[in-house]
């Protein structure tokens, strides 16, 4: 082998070895044609969409103030994520979009998301705005009656969705994830992996 075949194939494998995927603990949804904004209030009644959030990695759960378990939840999991990153964790935005707009005003919405964090932020819609944001991100929500009018619950996806600082979905975390695997991926994508 000469010198020159030596030389181009160490620098193919250097090239290789560079173009290694970024490992994700979520799963990796880049590219995803679907999740690619909302229109929608906060508690403090101001309208907000992706953009707002920009050089931020923002993680989207959708839920609901009165769910049990799942909810209250993946919001303590989010905070101990958050206690996790040290100072990046300022530029990470956690959003929580209600599937609730009839019984989660405002007041309780802002009230429900600062218990687990003052810098989360819950926001709303009316059911048609909604039910198409809901649509976009391919959540599913059911409505189940309960012994009251007042007392339904809701069935909903359990998934949360992480975008990178430039506003372009990323990865799907999963339900039940560790604040350890949650905080190295959401480094790794301020990190602009």
């Amino acid at each position: 082998m000469t010198i020159r075949q030596t030389l181009l194939l160490w620098i193919a494998a250097l090239l290789l070895g560079c173009s290694q995927p970024t490992h994700f603990n979520s799963t990796d949804i880049s590219g995803a044609d679907w999740g690619k904004d909302f229109q929608l209030t906060d508690s403090r009644g101001q309208p907000r969409r992706l953009a707002d959030f920009k050089d931020k990695v923002v993680v989207v759960f959708f839920g609901y103030t009165q769910c049990p378990d799942v909810c209250p939840t993946t919001l303590s999991t989010m905070r101990d994520t958050l206690a996790r990153m040290g100072d990046s964790a300022s530029r990470v935005q956690v959003v929580f979009i209600t599937l609730d707009p009839a019984r989660d005003g405002a007041p309780m919405l802002g009230d429900y998301v600062a218990a687990f964090h003052p810098s989360f932020i819950g926001l709303y819609g009316d059911e048609a705005t909604t039910a198409a944001t809901a649509k976009d991100f391919k959540v599913f929500y059911s409505k189940h009656p309960g012994s009251s009018p007042d007392s339904y619950s809701i069935d909903h996806s359990t998934s949360s969705y992480a975008f990178d600082p430039q506003g372009r979905l990323r990865l799907l975390i999963r339900h039940g994830d560790t604040p350890e695997n949650i905080a190295a991926d959401l480094k790794r994508l301020l990190a602009g992996k």
